[in-house]
């Protein structure tokens, strides 16, 4: 498979990814009513890790020692992050939450630079001001500076830390036991920062359902594939195509969740597709340069 078609294949991999975590948005607001947010975690991300390991046992094992060493600090990256971001939810409007998470966007180029020394282009700043406009676009609406907008930054830096790092350590041959290996810490994190209280368990079987499709196709399926992905495409153009995460969000939230179509939402999607377009229609070199796979 030629680069040009390979990096296609992977662009698209990531969208179906944020399709899948668009999904989610509307299932979760409804679910954690029920079920603490960190026992949420625990358990969907425990479904994902076993099920993972039933499929693939042998996967980590072939992982060298080093490869083992990244994915634990990458899982333990992502695990933090999802625990800063759901505890900032429940200080925070949902919209308002969504749009400090879209920070990963701007924040990948800038730790691409200084940790990876990758020259960011005047056509890359672009495409990422131009997605984060569209996210402001999309999510914002009133905006304040406090406690859950507090984590919920320190969650997206996070993001952008993975995606990076992701991006650097990835490649083909140990995607699936790199992902294996962060599915496994971040379950172990979030069990870890449940147990004190004793986990919650869901009630009934439409959230059983509900946790098992988000432990199979947005926690296992989709880390998979964005290991996978990352290992054929730079991080910025990474964060820039999973900024169409909020722009799936509407769409479901309109389609199943019984939200208005707006202008607001069709203007921001519109901006947000607007830049990942830019980034896969323009001539790579003027993106930016491969992402260095780096040691730990």
């Amino acid at each position: 498979m030629g680069e040009r078609r390979t990096s296609l294949v992977a662009t698209l991999v990531l969208i179906g990814i944020t399709a899948c975590w668009g999904s989610t948005f509307f299932l979760i607001h409804d679910l954690v009513d029920r079920i603490p947010a960190v026992d949420f975690l625990a358990v969907r991300f425990s479904i994902a890790g076993v099920l993972l390991l039933v499929v693939a046992p042998k996967a980590v094992l072939r992982l060298s020692a080093r490869a083992r060493r990244q994915a634990v600090v990458l899982g333990g990256l992502y695990g933090v992050a999802q625990i800063l971001q759901t505890a900032g939810l429940a200080h925070t409007p949902a919209s308002v939450s969504g749009f400090i998470t879209g920070m990963y966007v701007v924040a990948t180029p800038l730790f691409a630079a200084v940790l990876l020394h990758n020259r960011i282009t005047r056509m890359t700043w672009l495409a990422v001001l131009l997605a984060f406009a569209g996210l402001a676009v999309l999510t914002l609406d009133g905006f304040s500076i406090g406690y859950g907008e507090a984590l919920t930054f320190v969650a997206a830096m996070l993001y952008a830390l993975h995606i990076v790092g992701l991006g650097a350590w990835s490649n083909a041959r140990d995607a699936l036991g790199l992902a294996i290996l962060q599915v496994v810490m971040v379950a172990v994190i979030c069990l870890v920062a449940s147990a004190p209280g004793g986990i919650v368990l869901p009630a009934d079987r439409q959230d059983w359902l509900a946790v098992v499709y988000m432990a199979v196709f947005p926690a296992a399926l989709a880390l998979l594939g964005q290991t996978w992905a990352q290992a054929h495409l730079s991080a910025t153009r990474t964060a820039i195509v999973m900024s169409m995460e909020p722009v799936f969000a509407a769409f479901f939230a309109v389609l199943f969740g019984g939200e208005s179509f707006t202008l607001r939402m069709a203007t921001g999607g519109a901006m947000v597709l607007a830049a990942m377009l830019l980034v896969e229609v323009g001539p790579r070199r003027k993106i930016e340069g491969e992402v260095p796979h780096i040691a730990v």
